[in-house]
């Protein structure tokens, strides 16, 4: 005996409710999962584009014993008949998409030590740094990812706030970064001098 058509119609409006809920729920997972994903890689690329301008600041430096100005001195430095270029271009900061740095700047003012981004976002990435980079383990926001060039700290000289000293790692001073300056005393070379291929997400142009 067949079930009134009324009935049949209440179970599959049911079963289609159920699909839509799992649907969701999926869909649901799937978005958090990219976004992870997504902000890893914007994550990554922080790092390489930040220890771009500590390597550049410190190819500046080492060649006047003097900050930049202002970042674009990195890009053009006309200290020289020849103008010299620390930096290829301004990179913007992979999570803002836009070059709005926060400048670290000298005691005096005077000069640009290093940059940190702008955003408030809570990093992923909590410990595993490169020894230069050890202050930012547990930090609260990138924000205060600080890329900042202290000349001669690995031999006990200066040191900014934060930021911890330790024995130098990796290639010591005058070694050549592929495609880029040479390292200056107090900066050692990141292991991973090429930048990140991100599958996903804006990779700074």
């Amino acid at each position: 005996m067949r079930a009134p058509a009324s009935k049949q119609q209440g179970f599959t409006y049911l079963g289609l409710l159920f699909a839509v809920v799992i649907m969701g729920l999926m869909l649901t997972v799937v978005a958090r999962v990219w976004r992870t994903t997504v902000q890893r890689e914007r994550e990554a690329q922080l790092l390489w584009v930040g220890h771009a301008y500590r390597m550049a600041i410190s190819s500046y430096f080492a060649l006047g014993h003097k900050y930049p100005a202002t970042l674009q001195d990195l890009v053009t430095d006309e200290r020289f008949p020849v103008p010299k270029h620390h930096l290829r271009r301004l990179y913007p900061d992979p999570l803002t998409g836009r070059a709005d740095w926060t400048l670290v700047l000298t005691p005096s003012q005077s000069g640009v030590q290093g940059v940190a981004s702008t955003s408030q976002q809570a990093p992923i990435k909590r410990d595993g740094f490169e020894i230069i980079d050890a202050a930012f383990k547990d930090s609260e926001c990138y924000c205060l990812w600080k890329f900042v060039y202290v000349p001669y700290r690995w031999a006990g000289g200066a040191t900014v706030p934060g930021i911890p000293g330790a024995p130098p790692p990796g290639p010591g001073p005058g070694t050549q970064l592929p495609g880029g300056p040479t390292a200056a005393p107090g900066v050692p070379l990141p292991s991973n001098p090429t930048p990140p291929t991100p599958t996903l997400g804006s990779q700074p142009n």
